[in-house]
């Protein structure tokens, strides 16, 4: 199963308590579902995220979600409820080791669409940078509704 949806993120990224950066996007992507269990979310960045060129997939599985960025940036973060898992984030300009300490990772996906809860602490040779969270909302095209970018 393959089909395009509507996806509407909400990032907020806190570098210092009370110190929020929000970032707000709705796209157009698809959803696939993956064999065995679990599914996959996949969209294009833009000009707006600052990561054009690089393609976004969410790999959602029982137990865990991996955000994977190809392209102009390349990365893949794991994040499973209560664990630390290491990550090499490769840029134009070099690459960075990141600890991810996940806090909370919720799906509820379907192949009507769903939803992803992400909230996660950051770092940089084991130094913490922030704090960071993902409101991932996947919902069906409706009749004659636009998609986003046409």
């Amino acid at each position: 199963m393959e089909k395009p949806v509507i996806i509407s993120i909400r990032g907020v990224q806190s570098l210092e308590p009370g110190d929020e950066d929000v970032m707000e996007l709705v796209t157009q992507g698809v959803l696939r579902q993956e064999e065995g269990e679990g599914y996959s979310l996949s969209y294009e960045e833009s000009e707006l995220t600052g990561l054009e060129g690089t393609l976004t997939t969410f790999h959602v599985g029982p137990d865990k979600i991996v955000l994977q960025r190809e392209g102009t940036l390349n990365s893949q973060m794991i994040f499973e409820e209560g664990q630390k898992h290491l990550s090499l984030y490769e840029t134009p300009y070099g690459g960075l080791m990141l600890g991810v300490n996940t806090h909370r990772a919720k799906a509820n996906l379907g192949a009507a669409g769903g939803s992803l809860s992400i909230q996660y602490g950051l770092e940089v040779d084991s130094q913490p940078i922030g704090e960071n969270s993902f409101e991932i909302q996947v919902t069906e095209p409706q009749l004659n509704q636009p998609m986003p970018g046409q």
